[in-house]
């Protein structure tokens, strides 16, 4: 398999064990997120190390090893984006399997698979036609601020979503325009939604306008701006003047 298409496969497979562990009725409430969480990325773990025996490997379930410093390539996973909508069977929920190359998200796939489909920087498709009136998507729970106020600021209407990987697949999907977050993420929660809006043509940047860079030593980055083109100066434009 080329890199593109063991990333999606992995992601499709991850979710189906997801849904099987679910679908088992033996676990519920949050055990049900942990259980998953740790199925799902005892296959992706092993399954890398299988296939990429030479790659470092970045889990948000796994101890992290600095090793992966010393690699150009750097597979960066995350078995269950969306912990607790899995766990409350929800549809906005997502697996994401990721390469980065000198610390760029190059190669992705995102599983929805509460949704059946997997979206991938491979298969690029075209973006739907805008709608008329802007659309953010922010937290279910705690919308950022910034967020808020880039929404009031363009007269965007807040669409509710919950993992970050719903969100930024929600922009491929024609469901929104908008993902700005500043509310805090790690590696694993963007890499692989990263790498496929870049596939799509979306920008994807940090909220200062600078590239998202992976594999670094402190894995947390707390921010991005994933959008369409068109809708980048404005968003920074309001984020500058506040």
């Amino acid at each position: 398999m080329t890199d593109a298409e063991l990333a999606a496969h992995l992601a499709e497979c991850a979710g189906r064990i997801l849904l099987q562990v679910r679908a088992s009725g033996m676990i519920g409430g949050k055990a049900l997120g942990k259980a998953g969480d740790e199925t799902a990325n005892q296959f992706l773990v092993h399954a890398l190390r299988a296939q990429r025996p030479d790659d470092g490997l970045l889990s948000e379930e796994s101890k992290d090893t600095m090793e992966r410093l010393e690699k150009e390539r750097v597979w960066i996973v995350d078995p269950v984006d969306g912990t607790r909508e899995y766990g409350e069977e929800r549809t906005d929920w997502a697996v994401h399997v990721a390469l980065a190359v000198d610390g760029r998200p190059e190669i992705g796939a995102v599983a929805l698979p509460g949704l059946g489909e997997v979206l991938r920087t491979d298969q690029p498709c075209a973006l739907p036609d805008a709608a008329e009136k802007l659309r953010m998507v922010v937290s279910r729970t705690r919308p950022a601020p910034e967020a808020v106020i880039v929404a009031e600021a363009l007269d965007a209407q807040l669409v509710p979503m919950g993992s970050a990987g719903a969100k930024a697949m929600a922009i491929i999907r024609g469901e929104a325009d908008i993902y700005l977050h500043t509310g805090g993420q790690y590696e694993w929660d963007s890499c692989a939604p990263a790498a496929v809006a870049a596939a799509h043509g979306l920008h994807i940047s940090r909220v200062d306008g600078s590239p998202l860079l992976y594999n670094q030593r402190d894995t947390y980055l707390p921010d991005l701006l994933i959008c369409r083109k068109e809708h980048a100066e404005a968003v920074f434009d309001v984020l500058q003047a506040n």
